[in-house]
């Protein structure tokens, strides 16, 4: 059932195409982009899983993972509190109280808040630059968003890895210029790759993103599948990107 809520300063409510369901954002700080919507569509979450997105900033893939799939309970743990409450109104808005909770807790501490291995699926879409990618925008939510200021690409790996069950999975999004860095990292943490995706612009452009799915103790083999292509022409996304949004 949904219930009424009061939007603050700048927050505006978004249409999602998934079973009617809406999303607070304030535009003023971090709207969530296409990287999430596709990460949303490469998570696997079977019946009766238990779901963590780190990092959940607006709440968007717990959102969008309730409305694709069967999982039994969707977590999402955020260090800014101002975004936690936003994202746990839209939970609200949305009537997902029971299949969704929305935490207050920095990525470092993940695996004390939850609990060892309490979760069959972990999902993150971390910040993409480390401190020697890229100026820092001057707009805290933002700049927390994109850039390594509170959490490192180890940190994320260290607590999915502490998250999941024994045969669990952590999927990501993230940037190809990243992938030795990622790979070895997962793989430090006994965080197996085994399944990657290329995300193009254009056909025959080169790649600027990758969505990686990696298995805690699985053994070494990975299968990379057929690249997204985003965008026919300009302006006009490919019929696979509709699918996913759900148009």
């Amino acid at each position: 059932m949904e219930t009424a809520i009061k939007l603050l300063e700048h927050e505006r409510i978004d249409e999602l195409q998934r079973n009617g369901y809406r999303i607070i954002q304030n535009e003023q700080e971090f709207c969530f982009g296409m990287d999430a919507v596709l990460l949303s569509g490469f998570v696997s979450v079977e019946k009766k899983e238990r779901v963590l997105d780190l990092g959940t900033g607006t709440g968007i893939i717990p959102i969008l993972l309730e409305a694709k799939t069967e999982g039994e309970h969707f977590s999402g743990l955020e260090i800014q509190a101002g975004m936690a409450k936003m994202a746990g109104r839209s939970v609200a808005l949305n009537g997902l109280e029971e299949k969704i909770k929305i935490v207050t807790g920095d990525i470092k501490e993940a695996s004390k808040i939850f609990g060892k291995a309490s979760f069959d699926v972990v999902t993150c879409n971390p910040p993409y630059m480390n401190q020697n990618h890229g100026l820092k925008n001057p707009n805290q939510p933002k700049a927390i968003a994109r850039h390594e200021l509170l959490c490192t690409f180890e940190d994320v790996a260290r607590e999915a890895a502490a998250l999941l069950k024994p045969g669990g999975r952590f999927y990501l999004v993230h940037r190809p210029h990243r992938l030795p860095e990622l790979i070895g990292t997962l793989k430090n943490y006994r965080l197996e790759p085994k399944r990657m995706k290329l995300v193009h612009p254009y056909a025959g452009s080169e790649a600027n993103m990758v969505l990686l799915e990696a298995f805690r103790g699985g053994r070494p083999q990975m299968r990379v599948e057929a690249p997204i292509i985003v965008y026919e022409r300009p302006g006009v996304y490919t019929r696979e990107i509709y699918d996913i949004y759900g148009y």
